[in-house]
């Protein structure tokens, strides 16, 4: 009863991510969470083939978490970051900074991804400004990618296939290339680069950044690409004189196979953004890092005090609790587990390809996307209810039906789900 009163409450008041309160979507109230799975308060359990937007990547309820979280609570759980530091945000700092590629000294630490980007776009903008170039406003970036919510991040998303067209006329301009089309090396033409190349080539009195999402476009479409696409925008950054922002938030850590997706295409950015995983999915942080070059440039009018300080930046607790998830995922065989699931996912999503209402399969490290024809936008109402009666909780958008489990994901539950993916398939196409 009371998890009745609780859904009709929550249906009539509270606004969830891209819903709409005067027709509300289906919602399922989770009691607990353990491993891979959630209880709901009807008594069903189910496996989550989300990761909680990407983030619980050691699964839920982890001991190490939990008691990294409940030690630090009894110190002190918040304080204000101007003025003050601490313990864990030093350990959280140096450990970001050995785990990346070398020149990324130096560690903004941000309350979420969208911030993390927020204030990369104002590195990238300060950096000029300080120097005198005050038209370097604008950045560049690829069609179909996704960058965040808030408004700086939103103007870097797509402006037409993206969430925020309707914000059109209130966001900056920026300039956007073609999505990368190329899949691996060996089927990289130049082509690809053309248009990006002459856009950077015709307004680089104005560009002051170049920002991407490495090899996987996320929320914008779960798109993959070959990492001869990144080396070659690195090279054009470099040749230009603009800035290399990486947007790592969703593919940091180990997701695409590597820790960092960067890493695959041996280049390192001048700005990373990374979040979700940061934490295992236990509290809200993010980060923003950049170069030497990247602080003396923006240091350069004199003071280098870079204009942006949230009231929640660096959160002890949440800075403890991030320290405690890099440990783990360092000590664990991450690798051995993402290469297990990406072996999995291939052998078990591939046959999928066959059905006519699928247009494409598609796997890289521990990302599985099935992509349909059409959009799943009018079986909304239905399928959250018909996921959920498959135990499994697969989230579709548009017209994608994808997974990120988390890592710790055994062979028999990820099989769970990727069966389910498969019923999924079969009812759309009833």
């Amino acid at each position: 009863m009371k998890s009745n009163k609780n859904l009709i409450f929550d249906a009539q008041h509270i606004w969830h991510p891209y819903s709409s309160l005067v027709k509300p979507s289906s919602i399922h109230e989770v009691v607990s969470a353990e491993g891979v799975r959630l209880s709901l308060a009807d008594g069903r359990e189910i496996i989550d083939g989300m990761s909680s937007w990407w983030s619980t990547i050691h699964g839920y309820n982890h001991p190490r978490l939990n008691d990294a979280a409940k030690s630090q609570i009894d110190q002190m759980s918040h304080v204000m970051f101007g003025g003050l530091t601490h313990q864990p945000a030093v350990d959280l700092v140096r450990k970001l900074i050995d785990m990346t590629a070398e020149p990324l000294q130096y560690v903004f630490l941000a309350d979420s991804g969208s911030i993390s980007v927020e204030v990369a776009i104002k590195m990238a903008i300060q950096y000029w400004f300080a120097q005198g170039f005050t038209s370097k406003q604008k950045l560049l970036t690829v069609r179909n990618g996704y960058h965040g919510d808030s408004f700086g991040a939103m103007a870097v998303s797509d402006p037409e296939n993206g969430m925020h067209s309707m914000f059109e006329q209130v966001l900056p301009k920026h300039l956007f290339a073609p999505a990368p089309t190329c899949r691996t090396d060996e089927e990289w033409q130049d082509s690809d680069i053309a248009e990006f190349r002459q856009l950077l080539i015709d307004n680089q009195q104005e560009i002051a950044a170049v920002i991407i999402e490495p090899l996987v476009q996320g929320a914008g479409g779960m798109r993959f690409y070959c990492p001869e696409y990144l080396r070659q925008v690195r090279a054009l950054c470099d040749q230009y004189d603009v800035l290399l922002i990486l947007d790592e938030i969703a593919t940091g850590f180990g997701r695409t196979g590597s820790l960092f997706a960067y890493e695959q295409a041996a280049i390192c950015p001048d700005i990373l953004c990374v979040g979700k995983a940061l934490t295992g999915g236990y509290m809200t942080l993010a980060a923003t890092m950049c170069s030497d070059k990247v602080v003396n440039g923006i240091a350069t009018d004199g003071t280098g005090a870079l204009m942006h300080g949230p009231t929640f930046m660096g959160n002890p607790l949440a800075c403890r609790v991030a320290c405690a998830s890099l440990d783990l995922l360092l000590e664990s065989d991450w690798q051995g587990q993402v290469q297990a699931i990406e072996q999995q996912l291939t052998n078990e999503l591939l046959p999928y390809q066959s059905n006519e209402i699928v247009k494409e399969v598609r796997v890289m490290g521990a990302i599985g996307v099935v992509e349909l024809h059409q959009p799943m936008d009018q079986y909304m109402d239905w399928l959250s209810e018909f996921i959920v009666d498959q135990g499994v909780w697969i989230r579709p958008f548009r017209n994608l039906i994808y997974i990120m489990p988390p890592y710790v994901i055994s062979s028999e539950d990820l099989s769970h789900l990727t069966t389910a993916i498969g019923a999924i398939i079969d009812r759309l196409s009833l």
